[in-house]
């Protein structure tokens, strides 16, 4: 019976010693926040990673929740901004309409 071949744990280095996965990146906690607030200003994730060199964007969705979790009360702020933005767009939306069929009335009397 063949002899299975055995998994090598890591490979050797040009010196013949075992050479371990490469250090981890340590990021900072401005640094995390800074990403997390790209992606909520509306930047695809690939894109946040991409500018940021991060390997995948598993690692920046992580830090949104910790985030969002943390500061908890920074979504529900956002949300509440969103509404009075889309309330204000609405009124002067129909502002606009009103001015238009205005300058339509006054402009067939010229």
């Amino acid at each position: 019976m063949p002899k299975k071949p055995t998994k090598k744990s890591s490979s050797p280095s040009s010196n013949g010693t075992p050479q371990g996965p490469p250090p981890r990146r340590q990021f900072t906690r401005e640094f995390k926040e800074e990403a997390v607030r790209m992606l909520l200003d509306g930047h695809s994730a690939a894109s946040v990673c991409e500018r940021l060199g991060l390997s995948h964007t598993k690692l920046l969705y992580r830090w949104k929740k910790e985030f969002l979790g943390r500061e908890g009360s920074v979504a529900g702020d956002l949300e509440q901004r969103v509404r009075t933005l889309e309330a204000e767009l609405k009124r002067v939306e129909r502002e606009r309409d009103i001015l238009k069929k205005a300058l339509s009335i006054f402009g067939r009397d010229g």
